[in-house]
């Protein structure tokens, strides 16, 4: 025997996939990132505003619809940089000419702790057992 659908759920159109998304992350000059807030607020002035994945994605469109030669001379307009991380910049801390550096300490030795003794197993008929509530009295409802 072979079941049959419901007649609503043929009636239903198919849905629409949503595109895989992919989260990433890159480095960029400080200088060029600032231009994403700048275009931020010049959408804003315009009535729209924009993510800043919006604007990538637009940039990315834009680069997409350029002829081969528009496409390399827009590329080498932009300086590579290294890939990976910025370094954390150090924090500068003034030192007298005349004082010695100072050797780190040696790593504390380990403390023994004394061994905490094992609780026996309470026996199986000793176990908690459960007890019996009364049940509140229900309200009454009030009457709208």
């Amino acid at each position: 025997m072979s079941k049959t659908k419901p007649a609503t759920a043929a009636a239903k159109p198919p849905k629409a996939d949503k595109p895989k998304l992919v989260r990433d992350s890159f480095t960029m000059p400080k200088g060029e990132y600032e231009v994403i807030d700048l275009l931020k607020q010049r959408l804003t002035g315009l009535g729209r505003t924009a993510k800043k994945s919006e604007l990538l994605r637009a940039g990315i469109a834009a680069l997409q619809g350029l002829a081969d030669k528009a496409l390399l001379k827009a590329l080498e307009a932009v300086p590579s940089l290294k890939t990976g991380r910025p370094k954390a910049e150090p924090v500068a801390e003034a030192k007298p000419a005349d004082q010695k550096p100072v050797k780190p300490a040696k790593p504390a030795k380990p403390v023994k702790k004394a061994p905490v003794p094992k609780k026996a197993a309470a026996p199986a008929a000793a176990a908690k057992k459960p007890v019996a509530r009364k049940a509140a009295p229900a309200k009454p409802r009030a009457k709208a």
